[in-house]
């Protein structure tokens, strides 16, 4: 028997991203459900990421939090028509360097563990006095800008887009968690806005989210933002990628049977 058959798994990815981790948990015989808590949309001010395009020879590094932001950067970099060519690009794991590879750039350094932490460790020897430019969502967690101030860079953050809940998803969600018998067996977060904005959905609805519903995580920031929600993780990822939380889904259910 496949390990994840008839398991009925919640997906709340972006609708753009989803379609990869649903086709992985459809192969192990899973049943997706895709209701999106989040999509991406505009920052609400392009300011500092044009200005940033257009010196970005000036930036010793420019580092990508997402493969969102990558897309995000070159469709702006598209509307003004310029062709950025960053001297040395870091990113924060394998999908960001597949995003950074598709618009025809190179990441020249991707760190060991896929989190903002390890990204701004391997930045951090060197980060003094240099100028690095963080390309990022809207109001995502400071981290990343904190440490590499710390260790004496001069850091511009530029907000590339941003994350809202999306039109139809609280319909959707309050459906799903309105019968016992309709509830998923697992629920997926692939990042914190995921999390923060299923429990906000679930809290419009006049809902809570069920006990029995197993939590899987996609690695330490998510499985962080699901234990300041006071719902932390019965399941994370060996690494922050979509095939390792299929594999530790797999593991988790492989071993019920």
């Amino acid at each position: 028997m496949m390990p994840l058959a008839n398991r009925r798994i919640l997906i709340t990815r972006a609708p753009h991203q989803a379609s990869e981790l649903a086709d992985r948990l459809r192969a192990l015989g899973a049943i997706p459900i895709l209701i999106p808590t989040i999509e991406i949309a505009q920052p609400t001010s392009f300011a500092v990421l044009d200005a940033a395009l257009a010196s970005i020879a000036s930036f010793d590094v420019v580092a990508f939090t997402s493969a969102n932001a990558v897309a995000a950067f070159h469709e702006r970099a598209q509307v003004l028509g310029l062709t950025p060519a960053p001297s040395l690009i870091a990113v924060v794991g394998p999908a960001t360097a597949r995003a950074i590879k598709s618009i025809g750039l190179h990441a020249d350094l991707v760190p060991p563990i896929f989190t903002a932490e390890a990204l701004a460790e391997a930045l951090g020897p060197e980060a003094s006095g240099r100028q690095i430019l963080l390309v990022l969502a809207e109001d995502a967690p400071t981290i990343l800008r904190d440490a590499l101030t710390s260790a004496g860079a001069h850091v511009t953050v530029a907000a590339a887009y941003r994350n809202r809940i999306p039109d139809g998803s609280l319909v959707a969600i309050a459906s799903l968690f309105s019968d016992p018998a309709e509830f998923p067996d697992v629920i997926t977060f692939t990042s914190a806005s995921t999390a923060g904005n299923l429990i906000a959905l679930l809290k419009a609805a006049g809902l809570a989210l069920p006990a029995s519903v197993t939590r899987a995580s996609i690695g330490p920031i998510t499985s962080r933002a699901l234990r300041d929600l006071g719902l932390p993780p019965h399941i994370e990822a060996a690494e922050s990628t979509i095939p390792a939380l299929v594999t530790a889904l797999a593991a988790r259910f492989r071993a019920a049977l």
